[in-house]
């Protein structure tokens, strides 16, 4: 019968043919293009002719290759024998009406709502879409039987009531929760995934802190605080991720790392950890201009928060609870922002504190539920404990309103108002120096304050020779400079690179791939920083980490020498320290005078020192009465400004400049000539 049904139609077709004047080899040629297209394109359709469920074809116009009218005439064929047809035009019909005018083969679909077909559409990007689909339905595996009902539930009140709401009656309140999930509620798990921008009332602010902490730990929830941002992986925890080295596309690599969920005590928690991660990465995964290797390190650092976390909030978890996870401070990375959109899938009230309304927050989800206050409390952590708790009154906080009002954008800073600063060199006229050498640094020009980072204008210049020859002037000029408190080296070289320096041994463990391993330095034994302020420990190690970024000194990355940098920057002397310490970036910089008077050139610890202290923010001055290139060897390039003073002068014994400098003479002399020692 199917045999029939196809022939009777071929024959039809053919003999439309011959009464529209085509000869015998026109037909000839016609059937035989029948038939192979039959073979070739159609041998799985036609045996399935006749069957209760009609054989269909979606045939999709080209524009570079329009529809010929042997191939109408196959459809025509195929449709007369009990098939289903449907031309895809997205480029409009008039080239099929150059065909067929009267519509005789088939008729056009026409109604009122239709519009343009988007961009990009047709049957090659269904295929795509259908096989995603079944890709993303092999990356998520078994489903839970437990889904996120994640804010819907919540209205009317303040997002802490929300949270502490207890989790019997979630999802019961609500007229329409109760129609949607009365049946399946047994299906969901309730949990709350809220930002809360700025504070309504200062003065009760951090007591609410402590009542929601206390009450949500009373009921026997499990509730983790973290403070700021979250402490990024470490080499422990990421060297933990299984994975392979190289991924060809993120399919596999999504799949290869979502097995490292699997060995969860509990297999529920397990499958919506799982489908939380597909959830969550899978987006991540099509976003235009990824590539595999961000990708995959995205998905390290999830697996490493994950592996930590979990076990903390969900240890012998059981459904329905639902526990309690609070980022206290804004959302500053995307791995932070990504991990939190993960734990918003799970059993697990996910609660963002940004008190501080000056803090931005990178986090944004189309799930995420805002609150908004007007008021602002700078609130470095979150208060977990009444024990040693502290309160401010209204005079504190009137008092940090007229501070702020004082202290932002008015030119004026308060003491230590900045904990971050960038340098930049002035360029200047040799007789510029002492007028801008006792200058503060807000005065200068080039000085500016971004965010909460100081950019200050530094002097870094050599000055060779001396001005008209005259010596009395030239030491007089060095004493006036001194009179800022200034560090003064009078012999070359300052550090020898023989001397012991217990860092050493240890530098090639604090760099790897380039970057500082901070709190492996903070960390060791030698550390001798310890006592500086947490600003300037990081303010040391930021500066650092720009001395190997920048390879100002030969060497760096090349022999060795950036371990040599490391160990002379963790081992300077207290002196420069505790300048580093009293340091407040809007105000004098400290100082370093180098005289170099004799032969000798300057160490490579001593370039190093220079250099770092640059980056710092320290004023320094090389005098080089010999105008000898003593300076110069260690560094890639001029970096410091060079000042030619006049006449260039020889074996100079250096005075008594400062008191227990070198080069001074005996007490006697220095009394008997009317100098202070």
């Amino acid at each position: 019968y199917q045999r029939d049904m196809l022939s009777n139609s071929i024959y039809g077709c053919l003999e439309d043919l011959s009464k529209s004047g085509k000869n015998e080899n026109m037909l000839k040629n016609a059937y035989i293009k029948f038939m192979c297209w039959l073979y070739y394109k159609f041998e799985g359709l036609v045996g399935r002719l006749g069957n209760n469920t009609v054989p269909k074809i979606l045939y999709e116009s080209d524009p570079k290759l329009p529809l010929g009218s042997y191939e109408l005439l196959m459809l025509s064929i195929l449709v007369n024998s009990g098939c289903d047809a449907v031309l895809l035009q997205q480029q409009g019909d008039s080239s099929y009406l150059k065909l067929d005018p009267p519509s005789h083969h088939s008729y056009p679909f026409e109604d009122a709502g239709l519009t343009a077909f988007p961009d990009n559409y047709g049957i090659a990007r269904l295929r795509k879409d259908l096989q995603s689909d079944y890709e993303n339905a092999r990356l998520y595996g078994p489903m839970p039987q437990h889904d996120n009902c994640t804010n819907a539930w919540i209205g009317g009140r303040s997002v802490f009531e929300d949270v502490k709401m207890p989790i019997q009656s979630r999802g019961k309140d609500f007229s329409g929760l109760q129609k949607n999930f009365s049946e399946n509620r047994d299906k969901f798990f309730f949990n709350c995934f809220c930002r809360i921008n700025g504070v309504e009332d200062r003065l009760t602010y951090e007591n609410e802190l402590l009542t929601l902490y206390r009450e949500i730990a009373d009921t026997g929830r499990r509730i983790e605080v973290v403070d700021g941002e979250i402490p990024i992986p470490s080499t422990e925890e990421i060297a933990a991720v299984k994975r392979r080295n190289v991924y060809y596309n993120p399919e596999l690599l999504l799949s290869d790392m979502a097995a490292n969920l699997k060995g969860m005590a509990n297999t529920e928690l397990m499958r919506i950890a799982h489908k939380a991660f597909i959830d969550v990465m899978l987006p991540e995964s099509k976003k235009s201009g990824i590539s595999l290797n961000k990708l995959m390190n995205s998905c390290v650092y999830l697996i490493s928060y994950i592996k930590r976390y979990i076990p903390k909030l969900f240890s012998g978890w059981k459904y329905p609870e639902v526990e309690c996870f609070i980022h206290f401070g804004p959302c500053v990375n995307e791995n932070e922002a990504l991990f939190l959109k993960f734990l918003s899938r799970l059993p697990v009230d996910v609660l963002v504190l940004v008190p501080d309304l000056k803090g931005k927050c990178l986090l944004s989800d189309k799930s995420l539920y805002e609150e908004n206050h007007g008021g602002s409390l700078s609130l470095s952590k979150f208060p977990r404990r009444t024990d040693g708790a502290s309160i401010g009154t209204s005079a504190y906080y009137a008092e940090r309103e007229l501070d702020t009002l004082m202290y932002q954008d008015s030119g004026m800073y308060r003491n230590q108002q900045y904990g971050k600063a960038d340098t930049i060199s002035l360029k200047t006229m040799y007789e510029e120096i002492p007028i801008l050498w006792k200058e503060e640094v807000k005065y200068r020009p080039g000085f500016s304050t971004s965010g909460d980072t100081v950019k200050i204008p530094v002097i870094f210049a050599k000055v060779s020779g001396v001005k008209d020859g005259n010596l009395s002037a030239y030491w007089n000029g060095i004493r006036e400079l001194l009179k800022e408190e200034a560090f003064l080296i009078t012999e070359a070289p300052h550090i020898d690179g023989l001397s012991p320096n217990p860092i050493k041994a240890s530098a090639p463990s604090f760099l790897k791939r380039g970057k500082l391993f901070r709190d492996a330095i903070k960390n060791h034994r030698d550390y001798k920083y310890s006592f500086l302020r947490d600003e300037v420990q990081e303010h040391i190690l930021d500066k650092l980490q720009l001395l190997l970024d920048q390879r100002l000194i030969k060497g760096t990355y090349e022999n060795g020498t950036e371990y040599t940098i490391i160990a002379t920057v963790l081992n300077m002397g207290k002196e420069i320290m505790r300048m580093l310490q009293k340091f407040d970036f809007t105000k004098k910089n400290p100082k370093l005078i180098y005289i170099v008077a004799g032969e000798k050139v300057l160490s490579l610890e001593d370039s190093i020192m220079a250099a770092f202290l640059n980056l710092t923010g320290f004023d320094i001055v090389f005098f080089v009465p010999t105008g000898y290139e003593s300076i110069e060897k260690h560094f890639n390039s001029i970096i410091f400004d060079e000042h030619e003073a006049g006449e260039y002068m020889y074996d100079l014994k250096i005075p008594q400049l400062k008191a227990g400098t070198a080069g001074g003479g005996n007490w006697f002399e220095n009394l008997f000539k009317g100098k202070l020692i």
